[in-house]
């Protein structure tokens, strides 16, 4: 610290340095999660709602019959809406929509595909939210904490020697600051789907930033 009496600084004050560092790691992932869809409408409430109920129970068959565990079986959200034309100006009741959303896990993403493609054909219309993740994220994931902390060390080593300090290697303070969540993908109507639908998973980047402090 800066006295300004002396103009020199106290022999005692322990000076700090804080960095950021941030480290990736990229890995195959080994699930997949998927949003599906059923979607219906008509004017009586009690007809959509059967209708999407009878559908989603085919799905839901279909899904089972490939081997998809229950317990990989999700309800998520079912929403009833009313829906409005508009006719010269004015608001025409249309009828009611109803949407029911469930998320499946796979474990064998070279399934992915081909479970998308039954789906559809037994009454799914909206596909969403496919995400692909890793069983074990704690894995990777300390790895690329790893790499955080050697990159924050390499800064502040890089500012030290740049400006002649005498660095203390060993941090005094680490914070973990942020966490890379798994990659999303965009929705897509099931008219827009193929024959055969191509899931490519890539790979997933793992990242870990950290904000460290070292004296000098």
């Amino acid at each position: 610290m800066y006295n300004p009496n002396t103009g020199q600084l106290t022999c005692h004050e322990k000076r700090v340095m804080t960095v950021t560092g941030i480290g990736s790691f990229s890995i195959a992932p080994d699930i997949v999660q998927i949003q599906l869809e059923v979607r219906t409408e008509s004017k009586q409430l009690s007809q959509a709602q059967q209708e999407n109920a009878e559908l989603m129970d085919l799905v839901i068959d279909s899904l089972l019959e490939l081997g998809i565990a229950r317990e990989n079986i999700q309800t998520v959200s079912y929403n009833i809406s009313p829906q409005y034309d508009y006719v010269e100006g004015r608001q025409v009741f249309r009828g009611y929509e109803v949407i029911n959303a469930i998320d499946v896990k796979i474990n064998n993403i070279e399934q992915a595909g081909m479970i998308i493609d039954t789906a559809v054909r037994n009454g799914v219309n909206q596909v969403s939210n496919i995400r692909f993740s890793v069983e074990n994220e704690q894995i990777p994931y300390q790895e690329a904490l790893s790499l955080a902390l050697k990159n924050a060390l390499a800064k502040a080593q890089t500012i030290a020697n740049t400006i002649h300090l005498k660095l203390n290697p060993h941090p005094v303070k680490i914070v973990e600051t942020m966490r890379e969540e798994p990659i999303l993908f965009r929705s897509f109507a099931a008219n827009e789907l193929s024959a055969t639908t191509p899931i490519e998973p890539g790979k997933i980047n793992i990242k870990a930033t950290v904000e460290v402090q070292f004296q000098y």
